[in-house]
Protein backbone atom coordinates (compact mmCIF):
# COMPACT_ATOMS: atom_id res chain seq x y z
CA UNK A 1 0.00 0.00 0.00
CA UNK A 2 1.20 3.42 -1.10
CA UNK A 3 2.73 5.04 2.04
CA UNK A 4 2.69 9.23 2.50
CA UNK A 5 6.23 11.19 4.08
CA UNK A 6 7.03 14.11 4.45
CA UNK A 7 10.26 15.25 2.21
CA UNK A 8 12.17 17.79 1.25
CA UNK A 9 11.00 19.28 -2.35
CA UNK A 10 12.92 22.21 -5.21
CA UNK A 11 9.56 23.32 -6.71
CA UNK A 12 11.62 25.31 -9.03
CA UNK A 13 14.93 26.98 -10.26
CA UNK A 14 16.21 29.24 -7.35
CA UNK A 15 12.59 28.68 -5.62
CA UNK A 16 13.29 27.77 -1.56
CA UNK A 17 12.87 24.18 -0.95
CA UNK A 18 9.72 23.43 1.08
CA UNK A 19 8.38 20.15 3.14
CA UNK A 20 5.76 18.69 1.63
CA UNK A 21 3.89 15.47 1.86
CA UNK A 22 4.66 12.99 -1.36
CA UNK A 23 3.74 9.55 -2.07
CA UNK A 24 5.87 6.53 -1.61
CA UNK A 25 4.71 3.23 -3.65
CA UNK A 26 5.37 -0.08 -2.48
CA UNK A 27 8.35 -1.15 -3.86
CA UNK A 28 8.25 -2.91 -7.68
CA UNK A 29 10.53 -5.89 -8.52
CA UNK A 30 14.13 -5.24 -8.08
CA UNK A 31 13.30 -1.99 -5.76
CA UNK A 32 12.77 -1.07 -1.75
CA UNK A 33 11.60 1.31 0.44
CA UNK A 34 14.43 2.73 2.97
CA UNK A 35 13.20 4.53 6.37
CA UNK A 36 15.62 6.98 6.09
CA UNK A 37 17.84 7.81 9.86
CA UNK A 38 20.05 10.23 8.45
CA UNK A 39 20.78 12.28 4.83
CA UNK A 40 24.01 14.82 4.42
CA UNK A 41 23.33 18.01 2.54
CA UNK A 42 25.55 18.09 -0.52
CA UNK A 43 26.39 20.79 -3.07
CA UNK A 44 25.15 18.50 -5.80
CA UNK A 45 21.58 18.82 -3.95
CA UNK A 46 22.38 23.05 -4.35
CA UNK A 47 23.18 22.21 -8.11
CA UNK A 48 19.73 20.51 -8.20
CA UNK A 49 18.09 23.50 -6.89
CA UNK A 50 19.49 25.58 -8.87
CA UNK A 51 19.11 24.01 -12.19
CA UNK A 52 22.54 23.39 -12.74
CA UNK A 53 21.76 19.76 -13.29
CA UNK A 54 18.83 19.87 -15.48
CA UNK A 55 15.03 21.45 -15.42
CA UNK A 56 13.08 18.48 -14.27
CA UNK A 57 11.14 19.88 -11.50
CA UNK A 58 10.16 19.48 -9.17
CA UNK A 59 13.10 17.73 -7.76
CA UNK A 60 13.03 15.06 -4.34
CA UNK A 61 16.43 16.06 -2.73
CA UNK A 62 18.57 13.98 -1.05
CA UNK A 63 21.11 11.27 -1.73
CA UNK A 64 24.11 11.20 0.62
CA UNK A 65 22.28 8.70 3.19
CA UNK A 66 21.69 6.16 5.40
CA UNK A 67 18.58 3.70 6.65
CA UNK A 68 16.82 1.03 7.41
CA UNK A 69 15.17 -1.28 4.60
CA UNK A 70 11.86 -1.38 5.28
CA UNK A 71 10.88 -3.53 2.60
CA UNK A 72 11.47 -4.74 -0.82
CA UNK A 73 10.42 -5.72 -4.28
CA UNK A 74 10.13 -9.30 -6.25
CA UNK A 75 13.27 -10.86 -6.98
CA UNK A 76 15.16 -8.57 -4.62
CA UNK A 77 18.13 -10.69 -2.76
CA UNK A 78 20.86 -8.93 -1.91
CA UNK A 79 18.58 -7.17 0.77
CA UNK A 80 16.28 -7.96 2.88
CA UNK A 81 13.59 -5.66 5.67
CA UNK A 82 16.20 -4.57 8.83
CA UNK A 83 19.35 -4.08 6.95
CA UNK A 84 21.27 -1.45 7.54
CA UNK A 85 21.95 0.20 4.05
CA UNK A 86 23.89 3.08 3.24
CA UNK A 87 22.52 4.21 -0.47
CA UNK A 88 24.37 4.66 -3.75
CA UNK A 89 23.72 6.22 -6.72
CA UNK A 90 26.09 3.92 -8.75
CA UNK A 91 24.10 0.70 -8.48
CA UNK A 92 25.87 -1.58 -11.22
CA UNK A 93 24.10 -4.05 -13.70
CA UNK A 94 26.75 -6.25 -14.12
CA UNK A 95 26.00 -7.05 -17.28
CA UNK A 96 27.28 -3.90 -19.37
CA UNK A 97 30.72 -4.08 -21.30
CA UNK A 98 32.40 -1.83 -18.25
CA UNK A 99 31.12 -4.81 -15.65
CA UNK A 100 32.23 -7.57 -17.63
CA UNK A 101 35.79 -6.53 -18.39
CA UNK A 102 35.90 -6.61 -14.46
CA UNK A 103 35.16 -2.64 -14.23
CA UNK A 104 31.99 -1.86 -12.67
CA UNK A 105 32.94 1.17 -10.96
CA UNK A 106 32.66 2.46 -14.69
CA UNK A 107 29.04 0.59 -15.18
CA UNK A 108 27.29 2.27 -18.03
CA UNK A 109 23.94 0.88 -17.41
CA UNK A 110 23.44 1.85 -13.53
CA UNK A 111 19.66 1.28 -11.93
CA UNK A 112 17.34 3.56 -10.07
CA UNK A 113 13.68 2.72 -9.70
CA UNK A 114 11.24 2.17 -12.25
CA UNK A 115 8.64 3.58 -10.53
CA UNK A 116 7.75 6.79 -9.53
CA UNK A 117 6.92 8.75 -6.31
CA UNK A 118 4.79 12.01 -6.10
CA UNK A 119 3.26 15.06 -4.89
CA UNK A 120 -0.20 14.22 -3.58
CA UNK A 121 -1.64 15.88 -6.63
CA UNK A 122 0.36 12.98 -8.67
CA UNK A 123 3.04 15.39 -10.15
CA UNK A 124 6.04 13.24 -10.36
CA UNK A 125 9.67 13.56 -8.84
CA UNK A 126 12.64 13.90 -10.25
CA UNK A 127 14.88 12.01 -7.20
CA UNK A 128 18.34 13.73 -6.53
CA UNK A 129 21.06 11.06 -8.37
CA UNK A 130 17.95 8.31 -8.85
CA UNK A 131 17.66 8.49 -4.31
CA UNK A 132 15.52 11.26 -2.79
CA UNK A 133 16.79 10.97 0.33
CA UNK A 134 15.46 14.46 2.39
CA UNK A 135 12.52 12.44 3.18
CA UNK A 136 11.15 10.30 5.79
CA UNK A 137 11.31 6.98 3.34
CA UNK A 138 12.23 7.01 0.06
CA UNK A 139 12.18 4.28 -3.13
CA UNK A 140 15.27 3.20 -4.72
CA UNK A 141 16.56 -0.07 -6.84
CA UNK A 142 17.96 -2.33 -4.49
CA UNK A 143 21.21 -2.20 -5.99
CA UNK A 144 21.15 1.13 -4.65
CA UNK A 145 21.13 -0.49 -1.19
CA UNK A 146 25.02 -1.13 0.28
CA UNK A 147 24.43 -3.56 3.40
CA UNK A 148 27.22 -2.31 6.21
CA UNK A 149 27.61 -2.54 9.83
CA UNK A 150 24.43 -1.06 11.77
CA UNK A 151 26.57 -0.37 14.97
CA UNK A 152 27.51 2.81 12.78
CA UNK A 153 26.04 6.00 13.31
CA UNK A 154 23.70 6.44 10.94
CA UNK A 155 24.81 10.58 10.33
CA UNK A 156 28.06 9.19 9.64
CA UNK A 157 27.70 6.16 7.36
CA UNK A 158 25.40 8.07 4.87
CA UNK A 159 28.11 10.32 4.14
CA UNK A 160 29.85 7.67 2.27
CA UNK A 161 26.95 7.81 0.13
CA UNK A 162 28.31 10.66 -1.95
CA UNK A 163 31.02 13.70 -0.60
CA UNK A 164 33.38 11.31 1.32
CA UNK A 165 33.23 8.60 -0.58
CA UNK A 166 34.43 10.88 -3.61
CA UNK A 167 37.47 12.72 -2.02
CA UNK A 168 38.63 9.19 -0.02
CA UNK A 169 38.30 7.26 -4.02
CA UNK A 170 39.69 10.11 -5.58
CA UNK A 171 43.34 9.77 -3.57
CA UNK A 172 43.12 5.93 -3.59
CA UNK A 173 40.95 4.72 -6.33
CA UNK A 174 41.82 6.95 -9.08
CA UNK A 175 45.03 8.82 -7.66
CA UNK A 176 46.24 5.61 -6.75
CA UNK A 177 48.56 6.94 -3.75
CA UNK A 178 51.23 5.18 -2.34
CA UNK A 179 53.10 4.85 0.90
CA UNK A 180 55.51 7.86 0.59
CA UNK A 181 54.08 9.77 -2.35
CA UNK A 182 53.26 13.26 -2.01
CA UNK A 183 50.38 14.83 -2.64
CA UNK A 184 48.01 18.33 -3.00
CA UNK A 185 44.78 18.91 -2.32
CA UNK A 186 43.29 22.08 -4.47
CA UNK A 187 40.15 22.91 -2.82
CA UNK A 188 39.21 21.99 0.96
CA UNK A 189 35.42 21.56 1.16
CA UNK A 190 34.00 18.17 2.08
CA UNK A 191 35.39 16.25 -1.11
CA UNK A 192 39.07 18.32 -0.69
CA UNK A 193 39.08 17.17 2.40
CA UNK A 194 37.64 13.75 2.54
CA UNK A 195 40.77 13.51 -0.36
CA UNK A 196 43.24 14.79 2.05
CA UNK A 197 42.18 11.98 4.89
CA UNK A 198 41.76 9.19 2.04
CA UNK A 199 45.81 10.12 0.86
CA UNK A 200 46.95 10.35 4.70
CA UNK A 201 44.94 6.62 5.18
CA UNK A 202 47.37 5.70 1.58
CA UNK A 203 50.07 6.47 3.31
CA UNK A 204 50.81 9.49 1.62
CA UNK A 205 54.84 11.25 3.51
CA UNK A 206 53.53 14.89 2.21
CA UNK A 207 49.72 16.17 2.09
CA UNK A 208 49.63 19.90 0.63
CA UNK A 209 46.09 21.29 0.78
CA UNK A 210 45.32 24.45 -0.78
CA UNK A 211 42.48 27.00 -0.23
CA UNK A 212 41.69 30.27 -0.30
CA UNK A 213 40.01 30.16 3.03
CA UNK A 214 41.83 30.25 6.43
CA UNK A 215 39.51 28.36 8.18
CA UNK A 216 39.17 25.32 5.44
CA UNK A 217 42.65 24.90 5.25
CA UNK A 218 42.97 24.23 9.28
CA UNK A 219 40.38 22.10 9.14
CA UNK A 220 42.36 20.17 6.44
CA UNK A 221 45.28 20.15 8.90
CA UNK A 222 42.74 17.87 11.63
CA UNK A 223 41.88 15.45 8.22
CA UNK A 224 46.01 15.18 8.12
CA UNK A 225 47.43 18.10 5.88
CA UNK A 226 50.70 18.50 6.17
CA UNK A 227 51.21 21.78 5.02
CA UNK A 228 48.54 24.03 4.04
CA UNK A 229 48.88 27.23 1.25
CA UNK A 230 46.40 30.10 0.98
CA UNK A 231 46.08 30.72 -2.68
CA UNK A 232 44.78 33.95 -2.38
CA UNK A 233 47.78 35.47 -1.18
CA UNK A 234 50.55 32.50 -2.62
CA UNK A 235 50.85 31.60 -5.86
CA UNK A 236 50.02 27.55 -5.34
CA UNK A 237 51.91 25.74 -8.29
CA UNK A 238 55.03 27.73 -6.61
CA UNK A 239 54.58 26.71 -3.11
CA UNK A 240 54.00 23.33 -4.14
CA UNK A 241 56.98 22.85 -6.32
CA UNK A 242 58.81 24.34 -3.28
CA UNK A 243 57.66 21.92 -0.67
CA UNK A 244 58.19 19.20 -3.08
CA UNK A 245 62.06 20.13 -3.73
CA UNK A 246 61.31 22.09 -6.89
CA UNK A 247 59.44 18.95 -8.67
CA UNK A 248 55.87 19.02 -7.84
CA UNK A 249 53.62 16.56 -6.44
CA UNK A 250 53.36 12.90 -7.37
CA UNK A 251 49.36 13.19 -7.36
CA UNK A 252 47.36 16.37 -7.71
CA UNK A 253 43.48 16.21 -6.47
CA UNK A 254 41.84 19.43 -8.07
CA UNK A 255 38.87 19.40 -5.99
CA UNK A 256 37.05 22.85 -7.36
CA UNK A 257 36.23 21.92 -10.83
CA UNK A 258 37.71 25.45 -12.37
CA UNK A 259 39.72 25.97 -15.22
CA UNK A 260 41.97 27.87 -13.74
CA UNK A 261 42.17 25.45 -10.38
CA UNK A 262 42.83 22.76 -12.74
CA UNK A 263 45.64 24.52 -14.43
CA UNK A 264 47.40 25.21 -11.30
CA UNK A 265 46.94 21.38 -10.81
CA UNK A 266 48.25 20.33 -14.26
CA UNK A 267 51.88 22.10 -13.61
CA UNK A 268 51.73 21.73 -9.82
CA UNK A 269 52.50 18.21 -10.85
CA UNK A 270 55.01 16.50 -10.79
CA UNK A 271 57.01 15.72 -14.24
CA UNK A 272 55.34 11.94 -14.33
CA UNK A 273 52.81 12.80 -12.00
CA UNK A 274 48.82 12.89 -12.09
CA UNK A 275 46.55 14.87 -11.99
CA UNK A 276 42.66 13.75 -11.10
CA UNK A 277 39.69 16.11 -11.45
CA UNK A 278 36.67 15.37 -8.86
CA UNK A 279 35.38 18.91 -8.74
CA UNK A 280 32.56 19.26 -10.90
CA UNK A 281 32.79 21.57 -13.46
CA UNK A 282 29.55 23.40 -14.77
CA UNK A 283 29.09 23.03 -19.09
CA UNK A 284 29.83 26.07 -19.86
CA UNK A 285 33.64 26.01 -18.69
CA UNK A 286 36.53 25.63 -21.07
CA UNK A 287 39.73 24.43 -20.51
CA UNK A 288 43.23 25.49 -22.62
CA UNK A 289 46.57 24.20 -22.01
CA UNK A 290 49.38 23.95 -24.64
CA UNK A 291 49.09 20.51 -26.07
CA UNK A 292 53.37 20.36 -26.05
CA UNK A 293 53.17 20.43 -22.51
CA UNK A 294 50.66 18.01 -21.94
CA UNK A 295 52.62 15.71 -24.16
CA UNK A 296 56.16 16.64 -23.09
CA UNK A 297 55.09 15.86 -18.78
CA UNK A 298 54.06 12.42 -18.79
CA UNK A 299 52.14 11.06 -16.39
CA UNK A 300 48.71 11.12 -16.21
CA UNK A 301 45.41 12.84 -16.35
CA UNK A 302 41.95 11.52 -14.58
CA UNK A 303 38.90 12.40 -13.94
CA UNK A 304 37.45 10.82 -10.99
CA UNK A 305 33.42 10.14 -11.20
CA UNK A 306 32.03 8.80 -7.61
CA UNK A 307 35.56 7.90 -6.47
CA UNK A 308 35.92 5.14 -8.97
CA UNK A 309 33.98 3.62 -6.16
CA UNK A 310 32.47 0.04 -5.88
CA UNK A 311 30.31 0.60 -3.00
CA UNK A 312 29.94 -3.07 -2.06
CA UNK A 313 33.89 -3.20 -1.68
CA UNK A 314 34.24 0.28 -0.54
CA UNK A 315 31.76 1.18 2.08
CA UNK A 316 31.82 -1.61 4.45
CA UNK A 317 35.61 -1.40 4.31
CA UNK A 318 35.78 2.32 4.94
CA UNK A 319 33.41 1.68 8.18
CA UNK A 320 35.26 -0.74 9.13
CA UNK A 321 38.13 1.40 9.25
CA UNK A 322 36.27 4.47 11.18
CA UNK A 323 35.40 1.41 13.62
CA UNK A 324 39.13 0.92 14.03
CA UNK A 325 40.22 4.68 14.40
CA UNK A 326 41.94 4.57 11.21
CA UNK A 327 40.06 7.31 9.56
CA UNK A 328 37.69 9.92 11.18
CA UNK A 329 34.50 9.80 9.51
CA UNK A 330 32.65 11.39 12.51
CA UNK A 331 34.99 14.48 11.92
CA UNK A 332 33.24 15.56 8.20
CA UNK A 333 29.74 16.17 10.61
CA UNK A 334 29.55 19.73 11.32
CA UNK A 335 26.29 19.89 12.51
CA UNK A 336 22.58 17.98 12.63
CA UNK A 337 19.90 19.93 11.77
CA UNK A 338 15.61 18.55 11.21
CA UNK A 339 14.30 18.72 7.93
CA UNK A 340 12.74 22.27 8.01
CA UNK A 341 17.03 23.29 7.88
CA UNK A 342 17.75 22.95 4.88
CA UNK A 343 17.46 25.74 3.02
CA UNK A 344 19.87 28.16 5.96
CA UNK A 345 21.90 24.89 5.69
CA UNK A 346 22.35 25.70 1.71
CA UNK A 347 23.29 29.29 2.91
CA UNK A 348 26.08 28.09 5.62
CA UNK A 349 28.00 25.49 3.15
CA UNK A 350 27.84 28.22 0.53
CA UNK A 351 29.44 30.11 2.98
CA UNK A 352 31.99 27.65 3.95
CA UNK A 353 30.84 27.35 7.68
CA UNK A 354 30.40 23.55 7.55
CA UNK A 355 32.16 20.76 6.04
CA UNK A 356 28.76 18.63 6.29
CA UNK A 357 25.42 19.15 7.81
CA UNK A 358 23.06 16.31 8.22
CA UNK A 359 19.61 15.87 8.51
CA UNK A 360 18.46 13.48 11.19
CA UNK A 361 15.26 11.78 11.31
Amino acid sequence: MAQQVQAVIAPGKDEPVRVETIVIPDPGPGEAVVKIQACGVCHTDLHYKQGGINDEFPFLLGHEAAGVVESVGEGVTDVAPGDFVILNWRAVCGQCRACLRGRPWYCFNTHNAEQKMTLLDGTELSPALGIGAFAEKTLVASGQCTKVDPEVAPEVAGLLGCGVMAGIGAAINTGQVGRGDSVAVIGCGGVGDAAVAGARLAGAAKIIAVDIDDRKLETAKKMGATHTVNSRTNDPVEAIRALTDGNGADVVIEAVGRPETYEQAFYARDLAGTVVLVGVPTPDMKLELPLLDVFGRGGSLKSSWYGDCLPSRDFPMLVDLHQQGRIDLAAFVTETIGLGDIEQAFARMHDGDVLRSVVVF
